[in-house]
């Protein structure tokens, strides 16, 4: 209690405390607020870098205001923030990016390769919100996926991990924080941190970006949710079910995706050897023979789509 004693004067203060307690309960707050004094060396700071965010609630300047609060309590390269909703492509609604950076983080990543980003398969599968790493939710195979090594590697990053919630219209939000090669992994105590001060970030940035699904796309295509198969299978087959069956379209998604021939065994409850016949059928009926070559063709076949 003495953090809220210090500025239960401040108007700022007031309404960050209002905010948050309507949103996730004053004890809470109150024992996350003393947590969050405690691992910072200028709770001071600190505390005017929330009030920034709360003063720049629905303008331009709170995302930058959201990403350097963060960046007080824990050091990081470069971020991002991206919504998606439905079937429709996903906006990026802040980012830290040079011009060049922005080309393969931005543009590139709109093109297709979004699909098989783990973040953005976690967001589809409706993961609970919270603080999550990469490679904790990256499928088994991912760093030898087609998708890993022709276009995340390009990005040059050491380690990314993403705050993933939702808004009332069901859009998900992903807010990504990256930190180079040249840099360190975050800490097993750096996300602990990150975790501690999540419902502070979350609630803000909802009620920031809570209007998001309306600047998305209008055009005609369905909007209906999912149920049976992921947005990349959907994909798959669009593009290619004309050529393969629908389980060969489910085994081709998740090859895209990064997943193993022993983790699709699990995933559709066939054995191995049966998912090994269907990748065999699979490039036999798209005339490619290996994994690069079904990368390849499935985002030239989704560009030619897009255009």
């Amino acid at each position: 209690m003495y953090f809220y004693g210090i500025y239960r004067n401040s108007n700022y203060w007031h309404k960050f405390y209002e905010l948050l307690t309507s949103a996730i309960g004053i004890a809470w707050v109150t024992n996350s607020l003393e947590r969050a004094k405690n691992s910072h060396a200028d709770d001071t700071a600190w505390t005017e870098l929330l009030a920034q965010c709360i003063h720049s609630l629905g303008t331009d300047e709170f995302p930058p205001n959201l990403i350097e609060a963060v960046k007080a309590a824990t050091g990081f390269d470069n971020s991002v923030v991206f919504s998606y909703y439905k079937k429709k492509k996903p906006l990026c609604l802040y980012h830290t990016f040079t011009s060049k950076q922005r080309v393969v983080f931005v543009d590139d990543y709109l093109k297709g390769p979004y699909l098989l980003d783990p973040f953005f398969t976690a967001c589809s599968r409706k993961v609970d919100t919270g603080l999550y790493r990469l490679r904790d939710i990256a499928p088994d195979r991912f760093y030898q996926s087609e998708y890993y090594r022709s276009y995340y590697v390009r990005t040059g990053l050491a380690e990314e991990i993403c705050y993933i919630f939702y808004l009332a219209s069901g859009a998900a939000v992903a807010i990504s924080l990256m930190r180079s090669e040249e840099s360190s992994r975050f800490s097993a105590r750096e996300f602990r941190l990150l975790e501690k001060v999540a419902p502070i970030i979350i609630s803000m940035a909802q009620r920031h970006w809570q209007g998001i699904s309306d600047s998305f796309s209008t055009t005609a295509e369905s909007t209906e949710l999912l149920e049976d198969h992921s947005l990349i299978e959907k994909a798959v087959s669009d593009l290619f079910g004309h050529r393969i069956t629908p389980r060969e379209t489910q085994v081709t998604a998740q090859v895209l995706e990064g997943h193993s021939s022993e983790s699709i065994s699990k995933s559709l409850g066939i054995s191995v050897g049966t998912v090994r016949i269907h990748r065999r059928n699979i490039y036999a009926k798209l005339r490619i023979s290996s994994q690069q070559e079904l990368f390849s063709i499935f985002f030239n076949e989704l560009a030619t789509v897009h255009d």
